[in-house]
């Protein structure tokens, strides 16, 4: 077994570990026995049963789903864009989505069904908004970027417009912009995680399309019979040593642990007050921001030099 896949298998079980802590510990502990039992009760009578399968359950899935799938995403950007920094929140994404989905909360305010709708459809329109704008610049892949972070103010612009014409929309916004995983419920899980696989599982066909994209025009066409590899973000470079192959499998696991590490963090650190999940990763996440950009600077000036 080579290095990589043995982090493979470490980061699985990591990622197993920590569904299980998130499974069995909250305000109100749950025993691996009692799980069990709450396995088997489908009627769901037991508190036990009723903590494992409306909280305890969505939550965890929620934080795999959104860890796993952020994580592949910024992969895919940052392979695709050439920049360790590109991730869905800095090219507007995460504003499209928030927009739309603030706007559906203070219009619909009892159609909670609605928001993740709501969600996915401006997160597509605000992908769609950065392509447009760069295809009709000839923008390139680092212009990319500068378009996305207009975007992103135009977005939250708009966001802060609605909040001031409409004040009882304050809660909703900070809600959904923090983030988190406490109202998360099985429903919601249906219509999200579809559409989760389905993009997991377009980047795992494409995937060799993609790396090539990664490397440029010039050398793609080069390398369409010999396909050597690609520069991975810079996370999964760390980790990896050119095997393309596991860069998706490991950055969603990774993702995935990560997510649900924070959101287990949030419930018990103050327990039984509870944090947003979004400020333990924000905790976590910008250091390691941060130290990207220290990193980028140098070697700028060792190029330079």
């Amino acid at each position: 077994m080579n290095r990589n896949r043995a982090l493979l298998l470490a980061l699985l079980g990591v990622l197993l570990l920590a569904v299980l802590m998130n499974l069995c510990l909250g305000a109100s502990g749950l025993s691996p026995s009692e799980i069990l039992s709450a396995l088997g009760d489908t009627a769901r009578e037991s508190t036990a049963a009723r903590i494992f399968w409306y909280v305890r359950l969505p939550r965890t899935l929620a934080a795999i789903l959104a860890g796993a799938s952020l994580a592949a995403a910024g992969l895919l950007l940052q392979a695709v864009l050439r920049n360790p920094l590109a991730a869905p929140s800095v090219i507007g994404i995460n504003s499209g989505a928030g927009l739309c989905a603030l706007i559906c909360m203070a219009v619909f305010p009892g159609l909670s069904r609605l928001t993740s709708l709501a969600a996915f459809l401006g997160a597509c329109a605000a992908a769609f908004a950065v392509y447009l704008l760069a295809r009709l610049t000839g923008a390139s892949r680092a212009t990319i970027v500068l378009a996305g972070v207009a975007v992103n103010s135009i977005f939250g612009a708009c966001m802060d417009a609605i909040v001031t014409l409409i004040p009882e929309a304050v809660v909703s916004r900070s809600a959904f912009s923090i983030g988190g995983f406490s109202t998360t419920t099985m429903q919601q899980l249906r219509f999200a995680a579809p559409l989760c696989a389905l993009g997991f599982l377009t980047a795992l066909v494409f995937g060799r399309e993609l790396q090539l994209m990664a490397l440029g025009d010039d050398v793609a066409h080069s390398l369409l019979l010999s396909f050597v590899g690609l520069v991975a973000p810079h996370m999964t470079r760390i980790l990896l040593k050119n095997d393309a192959q596991l860069q998706l499998p490991i950055a969603a696991a990774f993702g995935a642990a990560l997510c649900l590490i924070c959101d287990l963090i949030a419930r018990v650190a103050f327990a039984p007050f509870e944090l947003p999940v979004g400020i333990v990763l924000s905790i976590v996440g910008a250091p390691f921001f941060l130290y990207l950009l220290l990193i980028r600077k140098k070697r700028s000036r060792h190029d330079a030099t």
